[in-house]
């Protein structure tokens, strides 16, 4: 017989108490997807079913937007988008799956090359209300407050979402964002 418990928290993780007294946690987590290469908004698709088939369940997605690039030139602006997964996989488990689906998406990372095109880039920006500085992750993300292109589709569904470490919101980072690329709405939109 399966026992639960719920918490609420700021952002409604559940735990469940299971017969052999273990815990499951299933955490929230809000990713961004971007790229500039290829078919982008199918891309997308794929990595949003590929996501649901291996690390938990997407609950949403916002809405598409197209971004200049940041911090170097391209040819081609960007597309992003931001999707919540509830997930029971730890955090660096969840990384490693991320990265497989980058990988099989098409995405190179070559030695000593900073930012440039590609067809995806899957980051994560908000794992719960967790705070994790470690070699392989960094949680929250620790340039989304920097970036409009990240704030405006977070903003879009999770306004209220409380950074863990600047103790505001997403609304509040957005207002504060000084960032002024280009970003507008994009015709296409996807689904969970």
């Amino acid at each position: 017989m399966l026992r639960y418990k719920i918490e609420l928290n700021q952002s409604d993780s559940l735990s469940f108490l299971l017969a052999n007294g273990d815990f499951l946690i299933i955490m929230k987590v809000l990713i961004l997807l971007g790229g500039n290469e290829g078919d982008t908004p199918t891309i997308f698709q794929l990595a949003i079913e590929l996501i649901a088939r291996r690390a938990g369940r997407v609950v949403a997605v916002s809405s598409l937007y197209e971004s200049s690039p940041w911090g170097f030139e391209a040819k081609r602006n960007f597309l992003n988008c931001v999707l919540e997964l509830e997930t029971t996989l730890e955090p660096e488990v969840l990384l490693d799956t991320l990265l497989k689906v980058e990988g099989e998406l098409g995405r190179e990372r070559p030695e000593g090359i900073g930012y440039a095109s590609r067809p995806i880039d899957i980051d994560i920006l908000f794992i719960d209300n967790l705070v994790i500085d470690s070699d392989a992750l960094i949680v929250p993300h620790p340039r989304l407050h920097l970036r409009r292109f990240t704030l405006l589709p977070l903003n879009e569904l999770w306004a209220g979402w409380l950074h863990p470490v600047f103790g505001k919101t997403v609304g509040d980072l957005l207002q504060d964002c000084e960032d002024q690329g280009m970003v507008k709405l994009h015709s296409h939109s996807l689904e969970p």
